[in-house]
This record gives structure tokens, sequence and C-alpha cells, in this order.
């Protein structure tokens, strides 16, 4: 019989990385969240920390996010020190591309997780988290019963819209209309059903291809202007509307973003910029909750709470509700020599 111990007793070489974190998932859509061995960052807010995990770190974004350790549509958080005062620590987004400046799921997740581990204590029925992310200050609630954490809300940062009905031309599909919209992070939303596509999930290459197309093809023709912040000057995906498949829900979000990554919840930041859509054509009111569904069935409820303005802009503010479960933890080693494990794509 194989001595198993001294397999976990193993200790890599000193000059090996080492990376611990709790992997969770909300709706299905992966986040991988680093708890220990990240090198401090630079910077006094969130936004100079980002670029200094990019300038001087992204060997561990690709290390992470890419095989062999993750795969083309995975997500991660770096937490870091708060930047507010009246905030609990700071988070940065990446993916497969770079990084986020805005995740609802991994907002939702990173909520459950600290309160379900203990990292922040419990309080019933509902325990408060503020964490600054890229895009601003965040307010999420662990929503617990009986100390079971079975739920978690944000409020997210102002969402508005930039278009409504826009066009682009592609070949094959003709003039397409778009709305482009902001919760957290810039969307380019289509309606699925009126381009003919269907939202089943092994249409999923034609969606992602799609997707990326639209976004190709808006980026390169439509500036984007952030009304406060220039950092948020881009679009970072395409959402697919469609008609829901459960009836008791208000529709279905597929969501292809970063570099052809799919998102298997329905997009926090999303669902965000699309209440704001809808709120702008008054089809939805205030407090009015709807539920998206996303591509595996999982959903979120999102609605808007409050109208606002951003540097002379009207904007609103939404909530979202969803769940998120954990689902491992990990020890990840780097070895500097591993050429194939600094991380590759292939699909």
């Amino acid at each position: 019989m194989i001595n198993v111990s001294k397999v976990l007793s193993w200790k890599p070489p000193d000059n090996w990385l080492e990376i611990k974190t709790i992997d969770a998932h909300t709706g299905g859509e992966p986040l991988r969240i680093i708890i220990d061995g990240y090198p401090d960052l630079s910077g006094n807010t969130i936004l100079e920390k980002r670029k200094d995990a990019k300038d001087r770190f992204d060997y561990i974004r690709k290390a992470l996010m890419l095989e062999p350790r993750g795969h083309a549509d995975m997500y991660g958080a770096i937490i870091t020190e708060p930047e507010k005062d009246d905030s609990d620590f700071g988070v940065i987004f990446m993916h497969n591309d770079g990084y986020s400046t805005g995740c609802g799921h991994a907002v939702l997740a990173i909520t459950k997780t600290f309160v379900e581990t203990g990292l922040i204590e419990k309080t019933e029925p509902e325990t408060m988290i503020k964490m600054d992310v890229p895009s601003g200050q965040i307010t999420a609630f662990a929503q617990v019963d009986k100390g079971n954490v079975y739920g978690a809300r944000f409020i997210n940062v102002p969402s508005f819209v930039e278009y409504l009905d826009a066009e682009i031309e592609l070949p094959l599909y003709g003039k397409i209309k778009y709305d482009l919209a902001y919760g957290g992070a810039y969307y380019a939303i289509v309606d699925g059903d009126n381009i003919g596509i269907d939202s089943k999930s092994e249409n999923i290459d034609e969606i992602t291809n799609l997707g990326m197309s639209i976004k190709r093809s808006v980026s390169d023709k439509v500036e984007i202007k952030h009304p406060l912040e220039p950092d948020m000057n881009f679009l970072y995906g395409v959402i697919f509307s469609f008609a829901p498949k459960n009836k008791n829900n208000h529709s279905r979000n597929i969501c292809v973003f970063a570099n052809g990554e799919v998102d298997r919840s329905p997009t926090g930041t999303g669902v965000s910029a699309r209440a704001a859509i809808h709120y702008a054509r008054n089809e939805i009111s205030l407090d009015q909750p709807i539920t998206i569904e996303s591509i595996v069935g999982s959903t979120f409820k999102v609605s808007v709470i409050k109208e606002t303005i951003i540097n002379g802009k009207e904007a609103i503010i939404p909530q979202v509700v969803g769940t998120a479960n954990v689902i491992s933890k990990n020890v990840f080693w780097i070895d500097p020599k591993d050429e194939i494990g600094k991380g590759f794509t292939l699909r």
C-alpha cells in the first residue's frame, strides 16, 4: 500500500511560487479566489493596483486562468487591501484576456464564500460587506438563515444607457441593432431572437464567433467615453438576449466577453446594464425585479432601486440577487522552469 502521507507532506523547492485559492461557482460560472501567495501590489487605488498586477505579475494570471491549471473560460479574483476607509477589502478581477472593471458573479461568490467560511463573521438575516472594485465601491449582503448562507445580493455602481437602437452591419447577418449600456463594464446588447440564432448550448460556437465579430465591429466604430473614469472606456462584452426557456423568467442572457469567454451565469454587470435599458424604455419600474436566466438555466434577479446622476448623465442603481457555491480549496505551484505551465489556450 502506498503511503499517501508522504505525498501530502511534500514541499516544492523554495524557488517555486505557491498560490492558495478557494474556488467557487456562481450559477455555473467559475471563480478562483486567490487567498494567499500573491505578491503585494503597489498603488493607493484599486485601479493603480490593477495596473501593477498587469505590469509586474501578469504571469500569475496566465498561470492560474489558462491551461493546464485553468481553461479558456476561467475567471479569477485577487483580494487586496481596501481603497476606501469604510470598505472591508479590495478586489481585482481577471480572465483569459486580462483584467475586467466589474464582475457581478464574482461579487456574489466572494460574498457568500467569505461569510460561509467564517472569514467575515455571520450576522442574520444578512451580513453586509463593502468591497472596492475597479468600477467603484460595492455593497453586498450575504443572506443567512439559521447559520446557513443561502444566497447573496449586491448594490451595483451607477449603471446607464449610452445608445439605444444603434446599428452595425456584418457579413452574412446584415444590419444588426444593438443597445450600448454600462453596468460596471460596457456591453452591446443584441436581441438574439431577432437575428435568427438559437440559445441552445450546442450553438455556442456560432454565438461566440458572432459575439466576437460584433465586439470587434463596435469597438472599431464607436468611441466609448465613461463620464468619470477613462479606464472604463472599452467594450467588455456582447450580450445576446432571448425569450426564456423557463416561462417563469423574464428572458435569457448569453454573454460573450474578454477573448471569447462565455458566461455560464446571467452576468451580474450585464443584467445591471440591461436593467438600465429596460428602465430607460419604461419597461420596468422602480423596485420591480425581473429574473434573467443563463445558458445553463441559472438565474439572477435584477431591479432598479434608485435613480441617480453621474457627472450630468442619467443613471440608475441596480440590485442583483443570486447565489454561489464553494467547490474547492487549492494549492497551486508555479515552477519557474516550466514553460508550458506558464499558461496556454487550446480551443
